[in-house]
């Protein structure tokens, strides 16, 4: 069976195809045929002006016909697909608008999903469910608009909550000290009693760092080495970032960004490690559209 999914993000839009096999006597398998990205910066205008530009408008029309060729071309049926929009989308006045035109010049049906759906889907990819099932788990979501966060703890979900601190409203300052506070005061009440977490990590920018550390695939890095990174990484310029660590100008300028984050959420469960196993949103997508395509 094949299935994709189509993540518009505030920082970017990806579509991910992927196979799924299934075992006689197994749990299916998810095979990732192609993951394609598209930097498109919604956030830039959005978080800004409260509207998506022109000119947006017309690479995101761009961007979806691409996308809709390459399903034709690995022959994903319309109904194996789906497509949602994030923060950005959830904050432009003209996002109607623009979802309509989409559908009309491509056929794709985008949906603007919440922020506790996006963490949901996300944790549609089970990680924890491979781990110590006696531990908490924390699932860290990074994007440019918003973080979502989802706890897991003994078997069971514990909460999820999103926050619309990301990296693109922190690159333009509009974050303010108020809003950490309450996401650290939000997270602290809700893990008041829970005992260790461990934390789980998505993102882009989480898994550069993590491909930056050269770490073997499962092993997870501590709170130290994120630190470490920061300092590191803002030590240099956005030029001297593209250079030194091969980073595109979309990641480099929001990658410290990301990291602390990462950082603040780390420090206020006390968690000291985070495993980064390269899923994200799309990735969830892909495991609920496979559920309901199985009747589950």
């Amino acid at each position: 069976m094949r299935l994709a999914a189509i993540d518009i993000g505030s920082n970017a839009a990806r579509l991910l195809i992927t196979d799924v096999l299934e075992p006689a006597d197994g749990k299916p398998v998810f095979s990732k045929i192609n993951l394609v990205r598209v930097p498109l910066r919604l956030g830039m205008d959005v978080f800004a002006d409260g509207k998506i530009s022109k000119q947006r408008i017309g690479m995101i029309l761009q961007t979806m016909k691409a996308y809709q060729h390459l399903l034709n071309a690995y022959e994903v049926p319309p109904h194996h697909l789906k497509a949602c929009a994030t923060s950005a989308m959830r904050d432009a006045a003209n996002a109607t608008d623009i979802i309509r035109k989409v559908k009309m010049e491509t056929g794709i049906d985008i949906e603007v999903i919440s922020g506790g759906s996006e963490a949901a889907y996300i944790y549609e990819n089970h990680i924890a469910e491979n781990m110590d099932d006696q531990a908490t788990y924390l699932y860290i979501d990074v994007g440019g608009g918003s973080t979502e966060t989802t706890c897991f703890s003994r078997g069971r979900m514990i909460f999820k909550q999103s926050f619309n601190i990301g990296t693109i409203r922190l690159m333009k300052g509009m974050i303010e000290e108020a809003q950490w506070e309450e996401m650290k005061d939000s997270i602290k009440r809700q893990l008041k009693g829970i005992g260790n977490v461990v934390c789980i990590g998505s993102g882009g920018n989480i898994n550069k760092v993590f491909s930056l550390s050269k770490k073997k695939d499962g092993k997870p890095l501590s709170l130290d080495t994120l630190r470490d990174y920061y300092k590191e990484l803002s030590s240099f310029s956005l030029p001297e970032r593209m250079i030194r660590y091969n980073l595109r100008e979309d990641r480099a300028d929001v990658i410290v960004h990301a990291l602390q984050i990462y950082i603040n959420v780390m420090r206020w469960t006390d968690a000291e490690l985070i495993y980064v196993p390269k899923i994200g949103l799309a990735d969830g997508l892909v495991q609920h559209l496979y559920q309901q395509l199985k009747g589950r």
